[in-house]
Formats: structure tokens, sequence, C-alpha cells
């Protein structure tokens, strides 16, 4: 594009004096006007400024802006929107070139004042206003953290969109995570429109995690932008880690480094519970449970089901059990895959299952061993523990 160039110019100091005539008292003194002084040609700077995009532009994507000079360097590069507030941005280590440190706002006007001086110290100069496009459409942005909560040391940050994602790189870098002890957080994809994030082992117990979400200026696929920039804490609490063995009907919880088994009861022989490693996604001190929500006809109705952690979006729980005749905990595996504890109808705080309920955490973890059933899948609920660091 054409830039408004600063021009400097040098000018000579050349002196003359009038030349005279002398004559005797009869002859008149005659006076000629001196030669006009000599003038310098003005001095251009040999630096090109180029701005994209060009003066007037309208509907500009977000991502397009970025100031370049040839034969000079750039010295200064202010970009400011419509309400003077600056972008942020920085010059190239060689001089050359200039972007914004993030996407601009849609649907918004910018000016672009930036200057460069070229080998000999002269400036040039360049002035742009453009407008960037309004988005046809903003996704919507969900996760599974409640602003301030303490989390159990499993815990799985779990995004979902409400479209399909195509700009996935540049969506996991508007996620960013900030902890107290620097635990390096990944995030993967589990399809087009759900993004978690782990570590490579679970967190260490108390600390404090920060998600930075900066999306609003992300075209996350064609015509659609980000919903959302804002800041997510949360802590993790102490750490909780439970074993159901299938083979001994026992539950065992370590919990900061103190272990305690109790009896429970897992799938029987025809619906094995899932095995591998699961967190707890949600806590419902009663919750309906009934078979035809989970694909196995009339088996079971259960209107309130006591102390419920579910451990799968397929729906697998961990539970309180008061229903079942005799007494199989420790002894049998009787369950549609659930893992039970015992319970009284309506739930108590002093029963096994009770007091597990009581001292859970969202994000405890709780991992299946000496089951028929495969691995349960990492997609399956917070199932993200089953892949390996190396796969994240």
């Amino acid at each position: 594009m054409g830039g408004l160039l600063l021009m400097t110019a040098a000018c000579g100091d050349d002196q003359g004096k009038d030349g005279e005539a002398t004559g005797t008292a009869a002859t008149a003194t005659a006076t000629t006007p001196a030669t006009a002084p000599a003038t310098a040609a003005p001095r251009t700077s040999a630096a090109v400024l180029d701005v994209t995009p060009k003066d007037g532009a309208q509907g500009v994507a977000p991502n397009a802006l970025q100031v370049s000079v040839s034969h000079g360097r750039l010295t200064t590069v202010d970009v400011t929107d419509k309400n003077g507030r600056p972008v942020q941005g920085a010059i190239t280590p060689d001089g050359t070139g200039w972007k914004p440190a993030a996407a601009l706002t849609p649907g918004t006007a910018y000016t672009v004042n930036a200057q460069a001086v070229d080998a000999d110290g002269l400036a040039a100069a360049a002035t742009t206003a453009f407008t960037t496009l309004a988005p046809d459409k903003r996704v919507s942005t969900n996760d599974n953290i409640g602003d301030g909560q303490t989390y159990g040391v499993g815990m799985i940050v779990k995004v979902e969109f409400s479209t399909r994602i195509a700009n996935k790189d540049a969506v996991a870098k508007g996620i960013t995570f900030e902890t107290d002890n620097g635990t390096e957080i990944k995030g993967h994809w589990f399809g087009d429109d759900r993004l978690d994030f782990r570590p490579a082992e679970y967190w260490k117990p108390g600390t404090k995690v920060t998600i930075h979400y900066r999306l609003k200026n992300v075209e996350v696929s064609p015509g659609v932008y980000g919903d959302v920039d804002k800041d997510e804490p949360f802590s993790i609490g102490r750490s909780q880690v439970s074993t159901a063995d299938a083979a001994t009907h026992q539950l065992t919880i370590v919990r900061d480094g103190k272990s305690t088994t109790v009896p429970a009861t897992l799938g029987d022989e025809k619906h094995p519970s899932w095995g591998g490693t699961m967190v707890i996604m949600s806590k419902e001190k009663v919750t309906h449970m009934n078979s035809r929500t989970v694909g196995l006809g009339d088996e079971y109705d259960i209107p309130a089901a006591p102390h419920a952690m579910r451990l799968t979006g397929s729906g697998t729980y961990l539970h309180g059990n008061y229903w079942y005749k005799g007494d199989p905990f420790g002894k049998a595996n009787t369950s549609h895959g659930c893992v039970s504890l015992k319970d009284v109808e309506g739930g108590g705080d002093s029963t096994v299952a009770g007091a597990f309920f009581n001292s859970s955490l969202i994000g405890d973890v709780v991992t299946v061993v000496h089951t028929k059933e495969k691995t349960v899948s990492p997609d399956n609920g917070l199932g993200g523990w089953n892949l390996p660091w190396a796969n994240w």
C-alpha cells in the first residue's frame, strides 16, 4: 500500500553580493540583481513501509494485521482501537516486521501509525485505518470447573464446544494453565468438539491452578469465533485414590497415604464393571437409576439410589446400595456394572457408602482391577488417565 511519507530536505546556505558599477559624476550608478542561491534537491527516505490491511479496508480477518518495512527498520508501531486502547505487539529482532501479540477483536475499528528509518536515518511513516469483520457466529464454550472450587488429584478439565472446531491449534493456544508449582498441563482432542487437559501424573495435593481463556478473537472455524475471555481459578485438595478389586470384592481407599479397605460389590458375570482408571465426575445425594437409560431394558428402576458418584459418561456409578437381599458386600459381584457400597434407604452418613461419599471430592480417582471387562475408553467420562502421556 502507499504510505504517508515524512520527508527531510537539506538546504544550501550560499551567499552572494550585488555587483557594482562606478562612473564619473556625469554617469549614473547602475545596480543589477544578484544571482539566486542554489538549493539542493530534497532527500527522501529509502525505507518503504507496508501495512496489511490496506487503508479503509472493511471485514478484515482479526489475524490479518502485519506491518513490514524494506530498506530500513521500524522504530515505532502504534495500533489503537476506536476508543484509543492500544494493541500489544512487538517489532521483530531484525526490525523489519511487527505483529500483534494476539488476534484483534472482531467488529472493531483500528488505526495504525508506523514509523521507520533508512540507513541514513531518514524517516518514513504510514497511517492506516481499517475495521475487522463482525463474526457470523460465536461458539459456546463450557467446562467442568467451578470458579474457586476444590477438586481431587485426578481431576481432568473437560472443555466442550457447541460446534466442531476446525482451527484446533489456535483454540488450544487460547486456553492456557497457570499453576503455583510449575505443573505442566497438556490438552488432548477427543473428536472435533472436546478438548481435555491434565498433567502427566496426578496433581500434587494443594496445587493452585488458574485457567486463562482467550478465545473471543480466535476464529475457531470459518466465520465462527470464540465466545469467552476469562480467568478461572481452582484448587487441588488432599490426595484420595481408591481401588475397587472385582476379585476380592473390596474397595481400598488411600487418603494422604493412609489406607482403608471396605467391602464392596461390583458388576456381575453378565455385566462386569469397566476396568481401568476413572474419576468422580459428579456427586448426587440421591439419583434415579433406570436400566432403560443404559440400554438394559427393564432390569431395574431405583427412584432414589443414595450417595451416587458418577464415574463414566456411559452410566457407571460408585453408589450406596440398600436393596440387595442378603449381604453380598465383600462376598460377591451382583451389580449391573456399578461399584456399590452398603447403605440404607435414603442414605445414611454413618454407613460405608455415606462415609465414602462425604469424604470424596469430584476429581478423586477410582480404579477398577481384576475385572473381565475391558479398560474404559479415555473419552468415557474423565477416563483420560488410561491414555499414556506420550499419546496425550
